[in-house]
């Protein structure tokens, strides 16, 4: 378990290969190879975790199962939001056979009870460092509605960048190369938002 000090950008496509060209320039590396990234989220039957992080409930906890490419290794991660701070733990190898096995499963949590699989998301994914800073890429993301008759299917209009910063380094270090504002961009919140066909909370 380690905290995490994050910041988030929503960019649109221009913006994001814009962005790109501009941070090479200023030393940008890639990290590590693009590749796929698919979670399947869990909620209560009354959507309490989605509801504490629109609200901004303190704490608060998303929980979901993931995996990369086409690899048949999962991982349970629980994300923590608290007013110390943001970490997250995870679960290596967790005891699922496929993706099908997940979507009808049911897991327990302590303090929500039982939850039940909600959304899928999918989105490729580009590792990038920047001097001492960590940044991904997320483009292509893509929701599925897991409890509608029909498996509801969207496609995300944007693409979000998440810069990952060591503790004693200022914003004003990550201000300097990135001429955008931070914001708030949940996979999970957008995915449920735009399958409710609630598409005025989804600006």
């Amino acid at each position: 378990m380690s905290f995490r000090k994050e910041r988030k950008f929503r960019l649109t496509y221009y913006q994001a290969q814009k962005l790109k060209a501009q941070l090479y320039s200023n030393g940008l590396e890639i990290l590590h190879p693009k590749r796929q990234v698919t979670s399947i989220y869990f909620d209560t039957s009354k959507f309490d975790m989605f509801c504490e992080s629109e609200e901004g409930v303190m704490p608060r906890k998303k929980i979901r199962i993931r995996w990369y490419d086409k690899q048949i290794n999962f991982t349970k991660e629980t994300k923590i939001s608290s007013i110390e701070g943001r970490f997250k733990t995870t679960i290596k190898n967790c005891d699922f056979a496929n993706e099908e096995e997940i979507r009808c499963s049911t897991l327990f949590e302590p303090t929500y009870g039982l939850l039940k699989p909600v959304l899928k998301v999918s989105y490729s994914r580009e590792y990038f460092q920047l001097n001492r800073m960590r940044l991904t890429i997320d483009s292509n993301i893509c929701y599925e509605n897991l409890g509608s008759i029909d498996n509801m299917f969207m496609k995300d209009p944007e693409q979000v960048m998440e810069l990952k910063i060591p503790d004693f380094l200022s914003d004003d270090y990550y201000q300097q190369v990135i001429p955008y504002p931070t914001t708030r961009f949940s996979k999970y919140c957008r995915g449920v938002l735009l399958s409710c066909d609630n598409k005025k909370n989804f600006i």
